[in-house]
């Protein structure tokens, strides 16, 4: 392990997850990233993210990540929509643990994020571990038939999507988005649309690559009338926090 490494680890300070590079946190965490996959097995999914830069490419996030083929991502690959998010508002704790997470074909995985930041607070990368659980899922199913029981999750606890590409990642949130206003886009009302832009813009997805345009032709509007959602969002939040 590199000397410079080892001295990051040391506790100079309040949070011992303090790094100047990237290569430092890779030095340290990648073979830990190899040893919980090997002791959680093929359906525990490890990643690692470069999210170091002014403005992270979140199509190439992924420098480092075991049994992939849990959300089917390689190096090189994306991040989801909780890496949008954590851009868009840094300043924020944005460590999470045994929150839910849902790939692209619908499989439910137990996910924990935390996040490393440089000494000026910048956040630097994430390392993710998500544990696909739709067998577990596929069981209790089964066993609620017979034991009907109530489950309940906790409204704080965040919501992530997986995709192979960014593009199938934007989806999914919209989809959420949608679905929570409880009625078909083509019976919403300016309010309606305007709820699932803000809804979009808090969680972070105008950081994406063409977010807006992908928003915009979900809610089958231009793109111009979608701004003109955004502003009323982005006003209507300014009244409330000032009330």
């Amino acid at each position: 392990m590199p000397s410079d490494a080892v001295l990051a680890l040391e506790p100079d300070a309040a949070d011992a997850r303090i790094y100047e590079t990237v290569d430092e946190i890779c030095a340290v965490y990648r073979p830990a990233m190899h040893a919980m996959a090997a002791a959680a097995g093929p359906g525990c999914e490890v990643v690692l993210h470069d999210l170091s830069a002014d403005n992270p490419d979140l199509d190439h996030t992924i420098i480092a990540i075991e049994n992939g083929h849990v959300t089917g991502r390689t190096v090189g690959g994306p991040s989801t929509s909780l890496g949008a998010s954590v851009i868009h508002n840094q300043g924020a704790d944005h460590d999470a643990f045994g929150y839910r997470g849902f790939t692209s074909d619908g499989r439910q995985l137990r996910c924990s994020s935390i996040y490393f930041r440089n000494r000026a607070g910048k956040i630097m990368a994430a390392l993710c571990i998500n544990v696909d659980v739709s067998a577990l899922q596929q069981a209790r199913t089964l066993l609620d038939s017979l034991v009907p029981q109530t489950a309940s999750d906790s409204p704080d606890a965040p919501s992530e999507f997986f995709g192979q590409d960014l593009v199938s990642v934007m989806d999914a949130m919209v989809t959420d988005a949608i679905q929570a206003i409880g009625k078909p886009v083509a019976q919403m009302s300016r309010n309606d649309r305007v709820a699932v832009v803000r809804t979009l813009d808090q969680q972070g997805a105008l950081q994406m690559r063409k977010g807006m345009e992908h928003i915009a032709s979900r809610l089958g509007v231009s793109r111009v009338t979608a701004y003109s959602y955004l502003d009323e969002a982005r006003a209507d939040q300014g009244t409330s926090e000032s009330a």
